[in-house]
């Protein structure tokens, strides 16, 4: 049994919460981090980043909100910093494709002199089910920012075992991982995939994005998150992701698995009840 402490930052999020369980399960040491853990790590309190980082070997660190915002690079590189301090070994930095200030902060890690792994991931399928697009789903009506794209969504479970895979795997150092699902959709492709699972009336409605902030904006959302709206649905979503890797199949000798079987599973656990 491997006794090295693997922490888990963001470990109560999306992939955190699946990459902690699949190394408890396969009996490493973990140090799950968050701010509402035992020890808590606070990106935004770094006075809490010395006792959380105490006696890590390798650490997986999602950074919240998002690598993009402009304060990320700042915070990687200062994390970084207290990271050799602290003599830990291996960083492995989950991160967005085409986000331009993701890149900034990916190179802070690889110019880092630590041994590194970058798994820069597509959209989240999740995102439908366990984050910002759930209400929108369960009213039967998904209202986003028009997206100019399609997008190869990814499936959080292999993000995980890709995640896990390089936390582990000496023949993974130092290599950018970039991870997609295998087909390329639109959100419309999307709602449309749940909506034929749960036979229910769910539509997706893409409206100019500047129309969507000022709603977004009068139901109290922060000025940090309506940035990153903007920065992801008009820079990210252009084109200029609109293709797919094999990187899960090359690492975990399967294929990535696709929206249709995500579905499937997710509509056994009955989060995409309609709620009117």
């Amino acid at each position: 049994m491997e006794q090295e402490v693997i922490a888990v930052i963001g470990s109560n999020g999306k992939t955190g919460v699946r990459v902690l369980n699949k190394l408890e399960d396969s009996g490493y040491v973990t140090r799950g981090l968050s701010r509402s853990t035992e020890i808590p790590f606070d990106w935004t309190k770094r006075e809490t980043w010395g006792e959380a980082l105490e006696g890590v070997h390798s650490v997986y660190v999602t950074y919240v909100p998002d690598l993009a915002v402009p304060q990320a690079e700042e915070d990687i590189k200062a994390f970084v910093g207290l990271a050799k301090e602290k003599q830990i070994k291996h960083v492995v930095l989950l991160s967005g494709r085409g986000e331009e200030g993701a890149q900034r902060a990916e190179m802070v890690v690889k110019e880092s002199g630590l041994t590194w792994n970058i798994i820069r991931a597509s959209w989240f399928m999740q995102n439908f089910s366990e984050s910002f697009m759930l209400d929108g789903i369960q009213s039967g009506e998904l209202i986003l920012p028009e997206a100019k794209a399609l997008e190869p969504f990814i499936d959080v479970d292999d993000i995980a075992d890709v995640v896990v895979a390089a936390l582990t795997r000496i023949d993974l150092n130092n290599q950018l991982l970039e991870i997609t699902g295998p087909e390329m959709l639109t959100f419309d492709d999307c709602v449309k995939a749940i909506a034929e699972v749960t036979n229910q009336s769910i539509v997706y409605k893409g409206v100019p994005v500047e129309v969507y902030l000022a709603g977004a904006k009068a139901q109290g959302i922060p000025d940090d998150m309506a940035w990153l709206i903007k920065e992801l649905f008009v820079n990210v979503l252009d084109g200029r992701n609109e293709w797919t890797t094999n990187t899960v199949e090359k690492v975990l000798g399967r294929s990535a698995k696709n929206f249709g079987a995500y579905v499937e599973r997710t509509f056994k656990s009955g989060v995409w009840s309609i709620s009117n």
